[in-house]
């Protein structure tokens, strides 16, 4: 599907089978000059079709478009070795740029979420249906990094880069003031809550994530285009629902941990997720990595406001609520 939002600027949605996102949004600036292609989908069959559908609907020729990447994720980074020319600028943040330079695999994320509760045996499951791992870059094309205020022009477009580190470290925005319009990635979505996970003792990504949703707040936007589902029209009322959902978020860990001290795999396990499957135990692998991932975030967050503590025993870290703040 292809739709002119503004014109010039168009979305192209791009499935995303067998995921809860349903769809990537791609958005295209159109220029007779240089051509602007935002996000790309999966490194999938259906996602290349898709863009490459809907691109030649706009007639936008590769070989004349720069790509610019809203964050590292697979659905969002993925297809770009296969839609990358010679000629092509392919555009993204520092801290992702830096991160993917330093990548050494899935070993250290995996044996951190062993020290957080999740089960060996299903450990190689969950990586295996990662989409990261299913379906990355084939490649890493040559980067060109942006930074918090760079500007891009396409046409009438001018935009400038706002990082909104959170959803990842390097998480970055497009502004166009003019326009009073925010290509917003995954920093903020309607109808779903963008996945806050943490994987490292050292981050703290909800601190983060809450302090770009108040940056973007104070702007003036008329329209949000956001990486996945409805584009949104009153960004402070969303911004207010999510982060009203991050405080029921910390609550609800708080009132769990009143009664034990637990790992975050057992954490994750008695919290209220949104996802159709009875028990904890018919949750898809996936659906546990991405909980825990989460569980993690918000302990790690409690623990820097000395709400929570943490012990090492048994090979685990054990969390449980802080009874001298």
């Amino acid at each position: 599907m292809c739709e002119e939002i503004l014109p010039n600027l168009f979305r192209i949605k791009i499935p995303l089978p067998e995921s809860p996102l349903k769809y990537l949004n791609s958005y295209v600036v159109r220029n007779s000059k240089k051509n602007l292609i935002i996000d790309t989908g999966l490194n999938r069959k259906e996602c290349l079709e898709a863009m490459q559908n809907g691109l030649q609907k706009l007639g936008v020729e590769l070989w004349q478009s720069d790509i610019f990447i809203t964050h590292l994720h697979a659905d969002h980074f993925g297809l770009v070795s296969k839609l990358a020319s010679d000629s092509s600028d392919i555009l993204f943040s520092r801290p992702e740029k830096e991160l993917m330079e330093s990548w050494e695999g899935f070993g250290a994320m995996t044996e951190y979420a062993r020290k957080n509760g999740f089960p060996e045996d299903e450990l190689k499951a969950a990586l295996d249906k990662h989409p990261g791992a299913k379906y990355g870059s084939d490649w890493i094309p040559e980067l060109k990094v942006l930074d918090e205020g760079d500007k891009i022009s396409i046409g009438d477009y001018h935009f400038k880069c706002v990082a909104t580190p959170g959803h990842t470290m390097g998480h970055i925005c497009l502004y166009e003031a003019t326009k009073k319009i925010l290509i917003a990635g995954d920093h903020i979505l309607i109808d779903i809550t963008p996945n806050i996970q943490c994987w490292s003792d050292s981050q703290n990504p909800l601190k983060h994530y809450l302090s770009s949703l108040d940056k973007i707040y104070k702007m003036e936007i008329d329209k949000v285009l956001p990486g996945h589902r409805r584009l949104i029209d009153d960004h402070r009322a969303r911004i207010s629902e999510l982060k009203e959902h991050h405080q029921r978020r910390l609550k609800e860990i708080l009132e769990i941990l009143n009664k034990h001290p637990m790992h975050a795999f057992q954490i994750a396990s008695r919290m209220t997720w949104d996802i159709n499957a009875e028990t904890w135990d018919h949750f898809p692998v996936a659906q546990k990595w991405f909980a825990t991932g989460e569980a993690i975030a918000h302990l790690r967050y409690l623990e820097d406001e000395e709400k929570v503590t943490r012990e090492n025993k048994d090979r685990l870290i054990l969390f449980s609520l802080n009874t001298n703040p």
